[in-house]
C-alpha cells in the first residue's frame, strides 16, 4: 500500500475526528450559556450542574470515546501496513 495514501487516510481521520470533538464542545459552550441564562440561584445551579453531569456522561463520553478509538485503530493499522 503506498505511504501517500495511508498519510491521506490518517490526515481525514484525525480532521472528522478532529470536527466531531469541536462540535460536541460547540454544543456544551450552548447548553452553558442556556443554564446562563435560565437563572443563577445557588439551587437551580445544583441542579444544573447534576442534569450537567449525568447527560454528559451519556451522551458525550460515548462519542468522544468513539471517535479516538477509530482514530487509534487507524493508526496502528497503517503502521503495521507501513511496517510490512
Amino acid at each position: 500500500m503506498n505511504i501517500t495514501l495511508i498519510i491521506t487516510l490518517l490526515t481525514i481521520i484525525s480532521i472528522v475526528g478532529l470536527v466531531a470533538t469541536l462540535l460536541i464542545g460547540r454544543q456544551e459552550t450552548k447548553r452553558i450559556k442556556q443554564y446562563e441564562e435560565e437563572g443563577d440561584t445557588a439551587i437551580d445551579e445544583l441542579k444544573r450542574s447534576r442534569e450537567y453531569e449525568k447527560k454528559s456522561l451519556k451522551s458525550n463520553l460515548p462519542i468522544l470515546s468513539a471517535i479516538y478509538i477509530v482514530f487509534i485503530l487507524g493508526s496502528i493499522i497503517a503502521l503495521v501496513i507501513y511496517i510490512f
